[in-house]
């Protein structure tokens, strides 16, 4: 059982929430009472021309992102920019298993795509905001799969993008891997009885999940030259133990679930016969995409086959010991090429 008082303010910071009311989402079902949580950063102008969007990746919150990318004299600069960050759906702050009354409570969730998603952060855009333009759409990760949707679903909308570390298109690899997290999470014996939000042994199954994560979403460099002590860690194990596990042990199982589905069935295409050449052709947008060089959640080659796909777009490319796990701005070098990219990209 999650600890519900992780999803709030005093964990994850300021945050307000939207009211959608009923969206119904791509899998035919119609969520009622649809929310969507959100933190804005900085003021909106009197044009309403510096807007930048930004939702969450995969576990993350408005909280973490704002902690890890924003800030004065950063390239997400809240003097000079709003920044919204959308949390998405099924993330414990937006609509989620965690905080959504029957029939859709729990384990009967309906499935959500990355489509709603941005759906979603539209309607927030447009009735909450009178946005009409965003000057750039970025994101890490999930948070990647959910920009280049923008700019799949939206071209008009989005004037630049940069998604990081993620693709259009899941990959046979990337599902299989997110398959793993799924399977390590349901390891519960109670998973089908109905009791599986009440079981002790919940906490087993995020903690194989939270290894399974930490063993392929950071590099063997990492742990070799022992690259987490600079953050106060002693030891391989209590940098797992008290940064990775520690991170997922107070999260609602069905929330992730909702989240890696949606991750695993992440594809731009599904709107233009399957075809992701033909999805990609739509984007007008400035786009850099930028990839960390050792991550084996979305590897290099797999970013760049679908960057070369995209006629407007740059890629960037950043190296970092902590693979794809450097989202989380642990890494210093990494934090000064993101904004380097991000300047660059915002300056033209």
């Amino acid at each position: 059982m999650s600890d519900r008082s992780y999803y709030s303010q005093a964990f994850h910071g300021p945050f307000e929430t939207f009211d959608l009311g009923h969206i119904d989402l791509e899998s035919g079902y119609r969520l009622r009472g649809a929310k969507i949580a959100y933190r804005t950063i900085g003021s909106l102008s009197a044009a309403k021309d510096n807007a930048i969007l930004f939702p969450t990746w995969y576990s993350g919150t408005s909280g973490i992102i704002e902690q890890a990318y924003v800030g004065s004299g950063r390239a997400l600069d809240p003097g000079k920019y709003f920044i919204i960050i959308a949390n998405q759906i099924g993330n414990g702050l937006s609509s989620s298993p965690s905080n959504t009354a029957a029939p859709f409570g729990a384990a009967g969730f309906p499935s959500i795509s990355i489509g709603d998603d941005v759906n979603a952060q539209h309607a927030l855009l447009t009735r909450q905001f009178g946005i009409s333009e965003l000057q750039l759409v970025l994101g890490g990760s999930m948070g990647a799969q959910q920009t280049y949707e923008w700019v799949v679903r939206y071209p008009d909308f989005v004037k630049r993008a940069a998604p990081i570390a993620g693709t259009a298109r899941a990959t046979a690899h990337n599902k299989l891997l997110v398959q793993t997290f799924i399977d390590a999470i349901t390891s519960d014996p109670n998973w089908n009885s109905g009791s599986y939000a009440q079981s002790s042994s919940v906490h087993r199954g995020l903690s194989r999940h939270a290894r399974a994560f930490a063993a392929s979403g950071f590099t063997p460099k990492l742990y070799a030259t022992e690259g987490w002590r600079g953050i106060g860690f002693t030891s391989s194990d209590d940098f797992v133990t008290a940064f990775v596990e520690a991170h997922f042990a107070p999260q609602d199982a069905n929330n992730l679930l909702v989240m890696l589905r949606k991750w695993q069935n992440g594809d731009a295409s599904r709107n233009t016969g399957g075809c992701l050449k033909t999805a990609l052709s739509k984007i007008t947008a400035k786009v850099s995409v930028l990839a960390i060089a050792e991550d084996h959640f979305f590897p290099l080659a797999d970013i760049e086959a679908e960057q070369q796909m995209i006629a407007t777009s740059e890629l960037k490319k950043i190296s970092s010991p902590w693979g794809h796990l450097a989202l989380f701005g642990t890494d210093p070098s990494y934090n000064l090429a993101i904004d380097t990219h991000l300047n660059a990209l915002l300056s033209a």
